[in-house]
C-alpha cells in the first residue's frame, strides 16, 4: 500500500504545482468561485452543490445526468486543488493573443498584418457588443492607424495581451 500522502495525491489527481500556473489574484478569484459553488461549505463540490449553484443562478431543472457528467470530469472528489487543476487543464494551450490574432486574420484576407481602420470601426459599431463612437475614438487614440488608415492588428494584439509594445 502506498504511503498516505502519495495515495492521496494519486486519488485526487492533483499536485500543488497547479498553483504555479496562476498568479495570486487569479487564485483568489478561483477561490471565491469555489466558495460560491461549495454551497454546503464542506470543502468539496459535489452534485448537490452544483444543483444548488444552478438554482441560485435561476436554472432550477438541471438533469441528474448533466450534474453527474460534470462531477465525472474530475479525477476524484473536487476540493479546491482539483478545481484549480481542472481549470488549468481547460485553459492549457489557449493563447489569448493567438485567439485575438485569429479573429483579426478573418478580416485580413490578403494576410498583410493590417486591416483598414474604417472597416474595423464599422464592424465594432455594428456587430455583437457594439462600440460607441467614443469607445472607438478611445481605441484609436490609444492605438492610432498609420497614415494610410491601416491598423496593425499584430501589434494591437500584443499590446492587448501583454500591456506594452514589442521592442
Amino acid at each position: 500500500m502506498a504511503p498516505r500522502r502519495a495515495r492521496k495525491r494519486a486519488e485526487g489527481g492533483a499536485s500543488s504545482n497547479v498553483f504555479s500556473m496562476f498568479d495570486q489574484s487569479q487564485i483568489q478569484e478561483f477561490k471565491e468561485a469555489f466558495t460560491i459553488m461549495d454551497q454546503n461549505r464542506d470543502g468539496f463540490i459535489d452534485k448537490e452543490d452544483l444543483r444548488d449553484t444552478f438554482a441560485a443562478l435561476g436554472r432550477i431543472n438541471v438533469k441528474n445526468e448533466e450534474l453527474e457528467a460534470m462531477v465525472k470530469e474530475a479525477p476524484g472528489p473536487i476540493n479546491f486543488t482539483v478545481f484549480l487543476t481542472m481549470f488549468g487543464e481547460k485553459l492549457k494551450g489557449t493563447d489569448p493573443e493567438e485567439t485575438i490574432l485569429h479573429a483579426f486574420k478573418v478580416f485580413d484576407t490578403e494576410g498583410k498584418g493590417f486591416v483598414k481602420a474604417d472597416f474595423i470601426k464599422e464592424k465594432l459599431m455594428t456587430q455583437a457588443d457594439r462600440f460607441s463612437e467614443e469607445e472607438v475614438k478611445q481605441m484609436f487614440a490609444a492605438f492610432p492607424p498609420d497614415v494610410c488608415g491601416n491598423l496593425d492588428y499584430r501589434s494591437l494584439c500584443y499590446i492587448i495581451t501583454h500591456g506594452e509594445e514589442k521592442d
